[in-house]
């Protein structure tokens, strides 16, 4: 399975089979771009902007061939009127470069090819009916109202988790329709799945692409249901094959799906995903939900980024997916300051199996293996071939034969592994972290006996290997546990900041439950992401990870919070879940992260884990408008023509004074140069806080300074009298020191005694990552 592992961005160098007289799949020549257009500059005799597009394509020298009837060319991928304006195509580099001087381009983009990234979490997240009974889910009406549009891998209607009984009709203000493509048909969408788009003519030019998929917004590999049900899946008794039994249900169990498929067997490309942002759009969607992702790269380059400033311009909420590359620095995705960029955590829930060591020692890993377990107390020769991944080519038969082998992580399937070693004789399989994984655990639905376990627990085993005659051990499986006491804990593979373009922006803004999550699932796609020869089961549900799984849940959450605060912009939506997390258990302890188990840092967790109940009532929030982004791309040193590219009008940055860290976000950053001589440094950073409560109060503010460094908030009260009313304050970050080890955080709280509206404080060097 690809879930959004790893990140690939490629240009597309093949040619298409829609275009043009002469054009060979083989030709290096040909590349897919994104064109934008600045749509003021359109002649009035034409008669509509794709007559134009194709007068463009004309002059300069491309054959462009109209579609029957005269109108349009079949020429296009796709055109785009929604949240960008232009069109995708395939051009030689000669032509591309001819295109950028014709008036009204505004831009080129090579299409990039980007690839895809329950019965607890609700009850983790305090959103059930134990825990709030008269709370956000009665407020929203557990988000019946409102559409959330999925960009992924398409969806399996047929699953239970998508039963639209006892909903209300479909939302009037959803101008969607359902043409969901070959075994798609209209009568599969209901008021549940209120609509179904599939989008695959940027993909279909890709060299080796599967002509032969079926196109549809049917899901034949699974995560785009898993996604869809995460956030808005309807309530029922679950379990993966006994694993995580219970009732499961999704964030938004009445919110409706819009299922826009642009994820396909070799990837989802920019040029497709544009597309689908630009119906979602015009179709009336509420919440936009990207479990999918890219390298990190300058708004004004990134189609998706430049997409959802339009989105967000319309009010729609925007959550993405960080990435599953941490725990490195500065390998966070979907950055645009507009986007809520989601984190990976875990829960309280784990599937324990023990690795029982022929000296007695028992270590506890984790595994989903569904098959028959290891006879009682019954040992087996163990080997680890010195440290293999357990690639089938160098797995020695007489090495393997009839023992336990333990593999290294490595870039194949970690259940593969164990078929691997299977094929060559072996009994069951062990897969051992190395230094990048450390102690994070993560479950897999294992073929054969296996189980995942810590690096510092492979320590242990190759300690015993070479002490050890005879070396044995065995395996047991205890199926679900729930109640682990260091959860949330920061998965691993979760991406980490700082930002790629800005120190100053804090990026994931949050982190939410990703490790582990028990999702709807097509019965006929193996649970392994292997082919039906290899797994045979099937299951309505599965278990998997990634932070593909972390943004549905905020998504979930942002559509309850739309559903009970429909005037809520977008950046009040993001602002209540960054103000009301929380950033350390029960007992005062900082969260840690799965890779140590030591105190996580702030570029891994953004602002905190979100704390849904709270955020139904924060209080205050940080809102922001288009302007607001406008300003912080000026002050970011953008050109006024790539801001154009992004905002869609003309922008002049002259009387643009504000710093990058003055934009109204709900987290202040400052980075002091190395350089500076030792004497006091001072910065100095205005907010602005909306009263979104509906009584008249005052709130305090408590500090806790970043260590070495002296804040002052002026002034030190601010007094609301009425619901929307805005108040200012400026917060003095200073210092004597000019050698940070690498970040120091604090945060600042603002209280009326109910409600605790707190951003985190960060100081840093601009050099320390």
């Amino acid at each position: 399975m690809s879930l959004f592992c790893t990140i690939f961005i490629v240009l597309l160098v093949t040619s298409s089979p829609f275009f043009g007289a002469g054009e060979n799949i083989d030709n290096p020549r040909i590349q897919n771009y994104i064109v934008r257009i600045e749509n003021d500059y359109k002649p009035a005799a034409y008669f509509d902007v794709v007559e134009w597009y194709s007068s463009i394509l004309n002059s300069i020298g491309f054959n462009v061939i109209q579609e029957e009837g005269g109108k349009g060319s079949s020429n296009f991928l796709h055109v785009y009127g929604t949240v960008f304006h232009g069109f995708s195509a395939r051009l030689t580099f000669e032509q591309a470069q001819l295109l950028k001087t014709q008036p009204g381009v505004l831009g080129l983009f090579p299409d990039q090819v980007y690839h895809l990234q329950t019965t607890r979490t609700p009850y983790f997240l305090g959103l059930d009916s134990y825990h709030e009974p008269l709370g956000l889910l009665k407020e929203s009406d557990l988000g019946s109202d409102v559409v959330i549009g999925f960009l992924d891998s398409g969806i399996s209607p047929e699953s239970p988790s998508f039963s639209d009984e006892g909903l209300s009709s479909v939302p009037t203000h959803f101008k969607g329709v359902c043409d969901g493509g070959i075994d798609f048909p209209s009568s599969l969408c209901n008021k549940k799945i209120v609509g179904a788009r599939y989008f695959s003519r940027g993909i279909l030019t890709m060299k080796g692409a599967n002509e032969e998929e079926p196109q549809s917004a049917r899901d034949y590999e699974g995560h785009g249901t898993h996604t869809a049900s995460t956030a808005a899946g309807r309530g029922l008794n679950a379990s993966f094959f006994g694993y995580a039994e219970g009732r499961a249900t999704g964030i938004a169990p009445k919110a409706r799906l819009a299922i826009y498929k642009v994820c396909w067997t070799n990837g989802c490309v920019a040029s497709d995903i544009l597309a689908a942002l630009d119906k979602a759009v015009q179709d009336g969607v509420a919440i936009i939900s990207l479990s999918l992702g890219g390298s990190p790269t300058r708004y004004s380059t990134d189609p998706i980024a430049i997409g959802c400033f339009a989105a967000v311009e319309k009010g729609i909420f925007v959550s993405a997916s960080a990435g599953n590359n941490g725990p490195e620095f500065k390998t966070v995705s979907n950055i645009a300051p507009w986007i809520t960029t989601v984190g990976a955590s875990s829960t309280d829930r784990t599937f324990p199996a023990d690795l029982v060591l022929g000296n007695g020692i028992i270590l506890t890993g984790t595994s989903l293996y569904t098959g028959e377990v290891m006879k009682d107390k019954q040992f087996f020769p163990i080997t680890d071939l010195g440290g293999s991944t357990c690639e089938a080519d160098y797995l020695d038969h007489d090495l393997v034969k009839g023992k336990i082998v333990v593999c290294l992580h490595g870039f194949i399937s970690l259940i593969q592994k164990g078929l691997n070693v299977k094929e060559a004789g072996g009994l069951g399989v062990v897969i051992a972290n190395d230094e990048v994984q450390g102690e994070s655990l993560k479950s897999d639905p294992h073929l054969v006996p296996g189980l995942s376990i810590t690096k510092s627990s492979y320590d242990k085993v190759v300690g015993y290997l070479n002490s050890a005659r005879n070396p044995k051990a065995t395996m047991v499986f205890h199926g679900t546990k729930v109640g682990s006491s260091l959860a949330p804990a920061v998965a691993a593979f979760s991406s980490w900041g700082p930002h790629y373009e800005s120190i100053y922006l804090l990026k994931p803004d949050i982190i939410a439950p990703g490790v582990d999550i028990l999702a709807a699932w097509p019965k006929k796609v193996p649970p392994s992401g292997l082919g039906l020869t290899e797994d045979p089961r099937h299951s309505w549900f599965n278990i998997i990870s990634g932070t593909s799984m972390s943004c549905p849940h905020v998504s979930g959450i942002a559509a309850l919070l739309k559903g009970a605060h429909s005037d809520w912009s977008p950046a009040m939506i993001r602002s209540a879940l960054m103000t009301t997390s929380y950033n350390y258990y029960s007992d005062g302890k900082p969260l840690v992260d799965q890779k140590s188990y030591t105190e996580a840092s702030i570029w891994a967790t953004g602002a905190g884990h979100v704390h849904s109940v709270m955020a139904n009532d924060p209080g205050l929030t940080y809102d922001l408008d288009m302007d607001s982004y406008v300003d912080f791309l000026c002050a970011s040193k953008y050109t006024e023509d790539e801001i154009m590219t992004i905002a869609r009008r003309a922008v002049s940055c002259d009387k643009k004074a504000l710093e990058q860290w003055e934009l109204n976000y709900p987290a202040i950053i400052v980075a002091f140069n190395q350089t500076q001589e030792a004497s006091t440094i001072e910065f100095t950073v205005t907010r602005t806080l909306t009263n979104v409560g509906v009584i008249a109060t005052s709130y305090t503010a408590i500090i806790s300074s970043p260590k070495g460094t002296i804040v002052t908030v002026n002034p030190p009260k601010l007094s609301f009298k009425v619901k929307g009313e805005k108040q200012n304050f400026i917060v003095k970050i200073s210092t004597t020191r000019i050698s940070f080890q690498n970040e120091e955080v604090g945060w600042l709280t603002w209280t009326d005694g109910q409600h605790n509206v707190t951003m985190p404080l960060v100081v840093v060097f601009k050099n320390s990552h």
